[in-house]
């Protein structure tokens, strides 16, 4: 039995709607015009509630259609291919995002008819057919790609989907000077800190949407506006959660020299791993560190600028918290010091706060740029 395709697709908008905002006319006829499946493997990879599941088009053909058209991030590559996708298991580097998350960028982007767009990172190539669709001009798109392999994949599903933006294999935090001055920048990972080259390719007016990782628990969109000074300034509309930019990766501690310090702490370390939106900001631009959580009981922090400087807080159901620290750095002080400052100023949320991006670096503030957090971070790659 062959799907219906109309149906699958509106079935997808419904359930995207659902959940936010209507969804203008312009990206529901896009979504029709750009069918998901044109950009999906035989196999991929979701994450569910019992873990990771394989969905497989040879072996459930039904499934897979459903999964296709359903709400979910489909995985395509594992362990920068590495790892046989087949196999399930392993870290996840390539995905074609989520419909609903693939909304809500394209919405705060606003492109218009005429539009020239800058993508970083193709994945599959979907958001690349979307935007060139939007912009009504394919050759108006450049797609930039770091992943050889992924990219050669993602030019075969644009060619069979008859569109033709323009494909670049490089390093994204690097924009794609030959093709500015751009009046849209649309970014598929996450970054920790914004590169300028982005907002120097601009010219004023243009809009930069960007996934946004704090380095703590949760992960924002960044929308960013290119004013006549070249600079740009933004804030977080919602939530966002993509792979990090390869340049920009998760943060490792180095191995234990046996020099560090233990101690005790009264703070459960679960207050920090699950601190909600704006304290995950705070933190960030107070103290500049990432966290891995290893389980439900082993926070890692690490300083990504300084070799040997890390730490992890130990959460005991039965006993009270610990904490091994290395390094000159007291990063369990800074963060918890960080976390409070923020209860005390009334435990603001995401909405109230914003960055600033200059040649020198950007700046994370709340209410206005004139009152900002922590120091200038930066400058990534010009």
């Amino acid at each position: 039995m062959t799907p219906d395709l109309d149906a699958s697709i509106t079935g997808m908008i419904t359930a995207i709607s659902g959940t936010r905002a209507p969804i203008s006319g312009t990206i529901v006829d896009t979504l029709h015009a750009v069918p998901r499946h044109l950009f999906v493997p035989s196999a991929g990879v979701i994450l569910t509630e019992a873990g990771s599941e394989l969905v497989d088009r040879d072996g459930d053909p039904e499934a897979w259609w459903t999964t296709v058209y359903g709400p979910d991030a489909i995985v395509t590559q594992l362990d920068r291919g590495a790892t046989d996708i087949r196999d399930v298991e392993g870290r996840y580097t390539s995905s074609n995002s989520a419909p609903g998350t693939v909304v809500d960028l394209l919405t705060q982007l606003d492109p218009d008819p005429g539009h020239r767009v800058l993508e970083v990172g193709t994945g599959t190539g979907w958001t690349a057919a979307l935007l060139s669709h939007l912009v009504g001009d394919a050759s108006r798109v450049t797609s930039i790609e770091v992943d050889q392999a992924v990219a050669e994949q993602a030019a075969k599903n644009l060619a069979a989907a008859r569109v033709h933006p323009h494909l670049i294999v490089g390093d994204g935090a690097e924009g794609w000077a030959e093709g500015a001055p751009y009046d849209r920048v649309h970014v598929t990972c996450a970054v920790h800190t914004v590169p300028y080259a982005w907002i120097e390719q601009c010219r004023p007016g243009a809009v930069v949407v960007t996934p946004f990782s704090t380095g703590f628990d949760t992960d924002h969109s960044l929308r960013l506006v290119v004013l006549p000074d070249g600079s740009a300034v933004g804030r977080f509309p919602g939530y966002a959660s993509y792979m990090m930019m390869r340049s920009q990766g998760p943060a490792e501690g180095d191995p234990d020299d046996g020099g560090g310090r233990r101690f005790t702490t009264k703070v459960d370390p679960r207050t920090i791993t699950y601190a909600p939106a704006g304290a995950c900001l705070v933190m960030s631009a107070r103290t500049g560190l990432r966290t891995r959580l290893d389980d439900e009981k082993r926070l890692f922090l690490v300083d990504p600028g300084h070799a040997g400087q890390w730490g992890v807080a130990i959460y005991e159901p039965d006993g009270e918290p610990w904490v091994y620290e290395l390094g000159e750095r007291h990063l369990w002080e800074e963060v918890t010091n960080a976390y409070f400052e923020w209860v005390s100023w009334g435990e603001p949320g995401l909405e109230r706060f914003g960055m600033t991006v200059t040649p020198e670096g950007q700046q994370l503030w709340l209410d206005a740029p004139e009152t900002p957090i922590g120091p200038r971070r930066g400058p990534a790659v010009r």
